[in-house]
């Protein structure tokens, strides 16, 4: 279908102003224009019972948690959210109108974690951030009122990225079982050359130029490219991992890798739930203020992690 028409007017909007692709900016700049836009399309920020940041250890020093709490009771099932940027852009902050949303609407904890980013801290620092966050969380369920054997990992774009892979390091750790996998529009082929990547080359959108951009800030190396952690598609064994709800966006250049691994989660045994948004290109999750389309995504995603708390 064509493109929402939200979205066509924002598109034409940016075409007037003549704003300059992100990937034209300096990282400064780029950090501060994603943080801004983020901001104006995401909504107020909805009151929470608690919102507090912590300090935790990370694998080459501290990291700021951020920790959204919907109510007194103890213990909550958590979700630690993983934010989007391409591992070059975005914080904490940018996903903080999201995580109130989600902690509010699934009635759990949510933990989000500002883990380092490219191209000062390339592959696989982020990684290893957002793993360790589990671990800590883990670790410190009683203190945070976390129920530890109800967690689920979610991200957007680069952050449904890094919560796939924090679900192959989980697996193999073998004593973190999480209840799900909430992967929205995730990067997950970093070597992807399909229909989707080739088609979405325009300007005033995300494109096949954004997803180079980032990777070359996040990527040191040629075999870097291909690894699992990197590539989530492209680990040889994905049986075992678990539950995952998968959304895309129609306009995407990320739609057909998304799509390949959800199909390749179910091949391996994995209960998978795939949604492709009609009309809808790529950042629409985080534009709850703006976008129908982002509110019923919100919705379906929080539908999806209350009922896996619930099978636990």
């Amino acid at each position: 279908m064509p493109l929402d028409p939200r979205l066509q007017a924002l598109r034409e909007q940016r075409a007037r102003s003549g704003a300059a692709p992100l990937y034209t900016l300096s990282l400064e700049q780029a950090r501060a224009a994603d943080l801004a836009a983020i901001r104006a399309a995401a909504g107020h920020p909805r009151p929470l019972y608690e919102v507090t940041d912590r300090q935790l250890p990370g694998p080459a020093g501290e990291l700021t948690a951020r920790i959204y709490r919907p109510s007194a009771e103890r213990p909550l099932p958590a979700l630690l959210y993983h934010f989007g940027g391409g591992w070059t852009l975005g914080s904490i902050d940018t996903a903080d109108v999201l995580c109130r949303d989600l902690a509010e609407a699934v009635g759990c904890l949510v933990v989000t974690v500002g883990y380092r980013l490219a191209p000062e801290h390339p592959f696989p620092a982020a990684v290893h951030d957002c793993h360790a966050a589990l671990r800590w969380v883990v670790g410190h369920a009683e203190e945070l009122g976390a129920d530890p054997s109800r967690l689920a990992v979610g991200g957007d774009s680069a952050g449904g990225n890094l919560a796939a892979a924090v679900t192959l390091l989980a697996r193999a750790d073998g004593d973190l079982p999480l209840a799900g996998q909430l992967l929205v529009y995730p990067n997950t082929d970093q070597l992807a050359d399909d229909a989707s990547m080739r088609a979405n080359d325009d300007p005033w959108m995300f494109n096949h130029h954004s997803v180079a951009w980032y990777g070359g800030h996040y990527l040191t190396t040629p075999q870097d490219a291909g690894h699992p952690l990197a590539s989530p598609l492209r680990a040889p064994d994905l049986t075992g991992l678990p539950p995952a709800l998968v959304l895309t966006a129609e306009y995407d250049p990320l739609r057909d890798q998304g799509e390949a691994y959800a199909a390749r989660l179910a091949a391996a045994g994995v209960t998978v739930e795939l949604t492709r948004y009609p009309g809808m290109a790529h950042g629409f999750f985080t534009m709850t203020g703006t976008l129908d389309a982002a509110r019923t995504a919100n919705r379906q995603a929080a539908r999806f992690l209350r009922d896996r708390f619930a099978s636990c």
